[in-house]
């Protein structure tokens, strides 16, 4: 019942964090260069600078989609009493 209340909460948290990263990636990518980021798509961008883009916001999105999940789960623990997940990580064999 828990996983199905959390679900709303991860939605949001997601949607969130899919705006902020955007955002964050936009500013960071000035800092890199004065065009636009490159896209796949463009004809006219090396190789370097299309993956060097492409890493940026992968790694800028992964972490605010952790972070803002991680949010949502303290939220949705602060408000219930419940954690809606695994309390540790497993063990490693």
């Amino acid at each position: 019942m828990g996983k199905l209340l959390f679900i709303p909460f991860s939605i949001a948290g997601g949607l969130i964090a899919g705006l902020l990263s955007k955002k964050l990636f936009d500013l960071a990518w000035g800092m890199v260069d004065e065009e636009e980021p490159p896209e796949p798509e463009h004809r006219e961008v090396t190789w370097a600078k299309l993956a060097a883009a492409l890493a940026l916001e992968g790694a800028i999105f992964r972490m605010m989609r952790g972070l803002a999940d991680r949010g949502s789960r303290l939220g949705f623990y602060r408000l219930t009493g419940s954690w809606p997940g695994q309390e540790e990580p497993e063990p490693s064999e």
